[in-house]
């Protein structure tokens, strides 16, 4: 078996937070280059509020010359002096995704296909979803595994439980509810913290219940949206990692909104799913730092 061709490089993208004092970022670059490291990008961001200090760096090292536990080793290191929380990654290792959804199925299509391209650096492991699977008969799902675990009152506790199993035995790092219109009890979002994200549609005002867009024309709405968090036991109140909008006119029917909603949906979901797993999101209490391209 061939080992790396002479000259080549592995990428990693390296985040951080800590408290801010001075010094931090010297020490960093300090030991990525004694460690024959290469930085080919940093961001950082400095929250005056709370003091902490967040960062995002992408670096190579000469592969085969440089062993991963020598990294994280000092790494450690760092942390131990700057008492520095960190996630270290390998830039091209896709992102072991389980995707939930019902019966809207626009998100599920997006991501599968933005995967297929090469868009999004995503590896879907398992597909849950509350409907059977003859609900997405016509959709390609390319051998994922497809699990019909439909969600009562009464099967709640137990439908929950194996959709943790099949994250556990999955290995899935991110879960991702793309319209999936079930509410996960606290105790299931609280053990998914940091690594489910969920996409709605957000109005000002904020119209809840059954038809929000028929809500919205109801009340002659000029801008409709969606908005992209991390699930938490609070109902769609966690961190938000991206929104967007749409301009409505008094011509558009509630077809029209239903329409321009699902585009808004896609695209703010992909968004969210791509800064997920380039490593561009960074809790921060009830908010997240993002580190756009």
């Amino acid at each position: 078996m061939s080992g790396p061709a002479p000259g080549s490089r592995l990428s990693y993208v390296l985040t951080l937070s800590c408290p801010n004092r001075p010094g931090i970022v010297a020490a960093i670059s300090q030991a990525l280059f004694e460690l024959g490291g290469d930085i080919a990008g940093a961001q950082q961001f400095d929250e005056r509020e709370s003091r902490i200090f967040f960062m995002r760096v992408v670096f190579s090292v000469p592969a085969g010359g440089m062993e991963r536990g020598m990294l994280e080793q000092a790494l450690a290191a760092l942390a131990a002096r700057f008492d520095m929380q960190w996630s270290l990654r390998e830039s091209l290792q896709p992102t072991r995704t389980v995707i939930m959804v019902s019966r809207f199925d626009h998100c599920l299509v997006d991501l599968l296909y933005r995967w297929r391209i090469g868009e999004l650096a995503i590896a879907p492991v398992a597909i849950i979803a509350n409907h059977p699977r003859e609900t997405y008969a016509h959709i390609d799902l390319d051998g994922i595994p497809f699990h019909y675990l439909p969600v009562t009152s009464a099967t709640k506790a137990a439908q929950e439980a194996r959709m943790a199993e099949i994250v556990r035995d999955t290995g899935a790092e991110l879960v991702v509810l793309a319209r999936y219109m079930q509410i996960l009890s606290d105790s299931m979002s609280a053990w998914l913290a940091g690594r489910c994200i969920n996409i709605h549609h957000s109005f000002l005002p904020g119209f809840k219940g059954a038809r929000p867009y028929h809500q919205a024309f109801a009340r002659g709405v000029k801008l409709i949206g969606a908005t992209a968090h991390f699930v938490t036991p609070d109902l769609d109140e966690g961190p938000i990692i991206e929104q967007d909008v749409e301009r409505i006119t008094h011509a558009d029917t509630p077809d029209d909104l239903i329409r321009k909603g699902r585009d808004i949906e896609r695209r703010v979901l992909a968004r969210a799913v791509r800064y997920f797993t380039e490593r561009r999101v960074i809790p921060n209490g009830r908010k997240t730092i993002v580190f756009n391209p």
